[in-house]
């Protein structure tokens, strides 16, 4: 008999728009039970995708939008996105953007993640946008702790940092979900900060987000399955749980 989702896996529908969107979880079934929904689909029927996967489909839905703004206009967005009752959703991990967002947020069960630093960049990448000299390790963690001491509920991180963020002690009982999750042998594509789901797993991550290696899969479905089992194999258990 086979084993329900996994929801540990976060399945990025990354895709050009809701009709593929929907065609692809349909392929998937019940192979998984959380999907991401990100900017790129905003405008190619993104959010009324989430709401008919979450309405009629049952499913758990991230909305990554990454919200940056000033406090008033990330307050508002997030409370009106609140109002479809999905499960995650992103904003950039500043001090005033996290705290608006947890205002905003109030009276749902939306969590706020915050981005800490997109796992697409190195850093040279941080050097050529002017940010502060320092590991990105450190940075990393740094502005964790800071996201989540300003009302996060968790945190967006590279799954080479999961361990470093779990070790916080503002990070207790919150969430951390990483992105830059590949199965051994995918190709990395413009990811460089990368591991196995299982890696992750075992870093501390409570999620993990994987799009290409499903959705460029020829078949998605068995993509999905062997992600879950590599999540559920002995190389993900924690040191010390």
């Amino acid at each position: 008999m086979p084993q329900p989702a996994d929801d540990r896996l976060i399945v990025a529908l990354d895709v050009p728009n809701a009709i593929a969107g929907l065609e692809l979880a349909e392929q998937i079934g019940d192979a998984v039970s959380f999907y991401k929904i990100g900017l790129g689909m905003l405008t190619g029927g993104g959010l009324a995708l989430a709401n008919e996967l979450k309405d009629e489909h049952g499913k758990r839905i991230f909305l990554d939008m990454k919200l940056f703004d000033i406090g008033a206009t990330v307050e508002a967005a997030v409370r009106g996105l609140a109002q479809f009752n999905h499960d995650f959703l992103t904003v950039h991990g500043d001090p005033h953007v996290v705290r608006a967002a947890a205002t905003g947020k109030a009276g749902s069960d939306m969590k706020i993640l915050a981005v800490t630093i997109l796992t697409s960049l190195d850093r040279d990448d941080l050097d050529a946008s002017c940010i502060k000299a320092g590991s990105i390790t450190d940075l990393v963690q740094e502005r964790a702790g800071l996201a989540l001491s300003n009302g996060a509920d968790g945190v967006i991180a590279s799954p080479q940092e999961a361990a470093l963020i779990r070790a916080l002690p503002e990070a207790e009982g919150k969430l951390i979900v990483t992105p830059g999750v590949r199965p051994v042998g995918a190709d990395l594509g413009d990811q460089k900060r990368v591991t196995t789901s299982a890696q992750a797993i075992a870093n501390g991550a409570d999620h993990v987000v994987v799009g290409r290696p499903v959705w460029q899969a020829s078949n998605a479905r068995a993509a999905a399955q062997a992600i879950t089992a590599e999540m559920r194999s002995p190389q993900a258990a924690r040191p010390n749980a």
